[in-house]
């Protein structure tokens, strides 16, 4: 296992607290650093043409979006936490708030962004 992985990104923090759940936070980690455009480095774009981290790769199978990645690892490693409920009812909660997070932040940032361009202090 091999994660590109940029400080301050929840998507990446997200991926390597799974990671740390399910027992496997010895996998080779390799920090880039956005400032030094570190995301789009020959090497991050030879797994991820999108040039951006996280970044993960499971032998020959590379995962470029944190959620993927995060029900991947949970189903096909048993070992540590488990993170998704089998029980349908808890098991769709579960899923709910982790695909419902980037849609509020998405508004959010849309929102503030609104806010920025358009309403001026008086």
């Amino acid at each position: 296992m091999l994660l590109y992985w940029g400080s301050g990104s929840p998507p990446c923090w997200r991926l390597m607290i799974v990671l740390e759940e399910k027992g496997l936070s010895d996998c080779e980690k390799k920090i880039i650093s956005f400032s030094e455009k570190g995301h789009k480095s020959d090497e991050v774009l030879k797994l991820n043409p999108r040039g951006q981290v996280p970044t993960f790769r499971c032998g020959n199978l590379v995962i470029n979006e944190s959620n993927a990645s995060c029900l991947f690892l949970e189903d096909t490693y048993k070992s540590g936490t488990q993170l998704i409920p089998s029980e349908p009812a808890r098991k769709a909660n579960v899923l709910q708030r982790m695909f419902e997070v980037p849609s509020f932040t998405k508004k959010a940032m849309e929102d503030l962004l609104y806010l920025y361009m358009f309403k001026k202090p008086e």
